[in-house]
Parts: structure tokens; C-alpha cells; sequence
């Protein structure tokens, strides 16, 4: 048992403290005991091992606890580490003070376990040039050999992850920015993920290659005219956007950027079309040449 002002606290049992005004506690920002950190929030006293304590409510000053060699507590306060071996803290986009925690098993040690590499196939094109018929083919055919993958496709990913959003310019620049990043999770941990969608636009598909060390995205450019694209119109879009019942349709009126360096291209004319399967074996060529399907 310890005693702070005129409060008990049990350091085995979840404790409160009076807070009050009048109370003549002082403010605390961290408590330790042996090799625990302990901070309050929301009036409680829990463990907190290790993580950012805001020194007062309204302060922009934010202090970070660590242990040192000797098991003493550090504390990084406005950008200023004391004693060895403080947190890195840094900001993304709009969350601050953020910690990234390293673990044990890598992604080298869930590859060694699937015996493969994680990788991103990231399959773009025209509505209709058969993106989502190859994710699939490509999919068994991985299966097959004992290998795991799995498809992000675009339709697929707008009934859950990315329902809230619209086909919008800005939301269509999201889109692709959320499965990105999903798939440079699913790469990491080790598996063999397919992107199946659109991603008309260069910077976009090059920002999702930015996430992923270099050679673990893999472009797959499905080549097909417009018009041929038009003529299979499995969905029937095509016939909408012509006839003006939908809005912002790539191919239509709003522009398809091809790929400039894909690392797979696969053209296909009218008279001229593999099969799913002859184009799956074309892209798991490709990764048995580059050593993705071993560990």
C-alpha cells in the first residue's frame, strides 16, 4: 500500500484518487513502481508501460516515460530526452506523438513460415479489361501450389472498408490510398496479396509502390482498348455512363492513365485474348523467377 495526500493506493488493485478542489494532492504525471510505469487517466490509476502521459489537462506539453539501463524512468519533455534510451515519437498525418512498436517475429519469420514471400500484385486497367477474373485465376492457381494469397478487390473493398466513400475525385484518391496500405499489411505479413481496381491515375498507384520495399510491387497493366472494354461491359456501365446516368466513368469522361513501367503487361486485341489461366501462368512466372514462392 502507498499513501498520496490523504489517499490510499493498493498498487495491486485498480485505485482512485481525489482529485477535488479540495484536495491537496499535487498533480500526478507518472508513478512507478519497481519496473512498472503508472499514470493517471480518467481519474484511475492503471499501468502503463509504455505510453504518453500529458503532464496537465489543456498542456501542449506531452511527456514520454522509458526505463534505462539501471531501471530508471525517462522522461522526453517539448522535444528533449533525458537520460538514455527515451521514445522516438513522431506524427502522421493527424496523429501526433505516436510510437511504433518493433516485435520479435518479423516479416521474414512469418515468410520462413509459409515458405514465400509477401508481395503486392497490384492488377490495373480499364472497367472490363478483366482485372477481378484474373485476381481470381491467379488466386487458385496459388492455391494450388500451397502458396497464400489474398484479393483486394476494388468492388469488394467499397462494401465494407471503404463504404463511406463516394466516386468523387478526392474519395476515388482514398480508395486506392486505404487498400494500399491494407495491402502493404497483408505483404508484411508475408502473404501474397492481389489488388484487383481501376487506379486511373499514376501518382496513385506510385504513392502504393512508395509503401512497399522495392520489388515487392508488382504492376500487372491489363492492356485492353476502350473498345473492346466497351463491347464485353459486364456490368453494364458502360451503356449508364453513355448514356449519361452515370458521371465521372474512366474510359468515358474521365481519363485512364496507363502505366508507364509496369513490371507485367498483358495486351489483349479483339481475336487476340488468353485465357485467365494462360495469364495467370504469365504472372506466376514472373514470381517464381523474382523467388516470391519460396521463402
Amino acid at each position: 500500500m502507498t499513501a498520496i495526500g490523504n489517499n490510499t493506493l493498493n498498487l495491486c488493485k485498480t485505485s482512485y484518487l481525489d482529485l477535488s478542489a479540495k484536495s491537496k494532492c499535487a498533480k500526478v504525471v507518472v508513478l512507478r513502481y519497481r519496473d512498472t510505469e503508472l499514470g493517471i487517466g480518467s481519474g484511475s490509476l492503471r499501468s502503463r508501460f509504455p505510453a504518453p502521459v500529458k503532464a496537465m489537462e489543456g498542456s501542449k506539453t506531452t511527456t514520454y516515460v522509458s526505463r534505462s539501463s539501471t531501471g530508471d524512468a525517462l522522461t522526453k519533455d517539448s522535444g528533449k530526452i533525458s537520460g538514455n534510451g527515451g521514445l522516438q515519437t513522431s506524427t502522421a498525418g493527424n496523429s501526433l506523438n505516436i510510437v511504433w512498436h518493433k516485435c520479435s517475429v518479423e516479416k521474414k519469420d512469418r515468410e520462413e513460415l509459409l515458405n514465400q514471400k509477401g508481395c503486392v500484385i497490384w492488377i490495373t486497367g480499364l472497367s472490363g479489361s478483366g482485372k477481378s477474373t484474373l485476381a481470381c485465376a491467379l488466386s487458385r492457381a496459388l492455391h494450388a501450389r500451397g502458396k497464400l494469397a489474398y484479393i483486394l478487390d476494388g468492388d469488394n473493398c467499397r462494401h465494407g472498408l471503404n463504404r463511406d466513400l463516394s466516386f468523387k475525385a478526392e474519395d476515388r484518391v482514398e480508395n486506392i490510398r486505404r487498400i494500399g496500405e491494407v495491402a502493404k499489411l497483408l505483404a508484411d505479413a508475408g502473404v501474397i496479396c492481389i489488388a484487383s481496381l481501376i487506379s486511373p491515375f499514376q501518382k496513385d498507384r506510385d504513392a502504393c509502390r512508395a509503401l512497399l520495399p522495392d520489388g515487392d510491387f508488382i504492376e500487372v497493366y491489363m492492356d485492353v482498348p476502350l473498345e473492346l472494354c466497351e463491347t464485353r461491359d459486364p456490368k453494364g456501365l458502360y451503356k449508364l455512363a453513355r448514356a449519361g446516368k452515370i458521371k465521372g466513368f474512366t474510359g468515358v469522361d474521365d481519363p485512364y492513365e496507363p502505366p508507364l513501367n509496369s513490371e507485367i503487361v498483358l495486351p489483349q486485341r479483339e481475336g487476340m485474348c488468353d485465357s485467365p489461366h494462360a495469364l495467370a501462368e504469365i504472372v506466376l512466372s514472373y514470381l517464381e523467377r523474382k523467388g516470391y514462392l519460396e521463402a
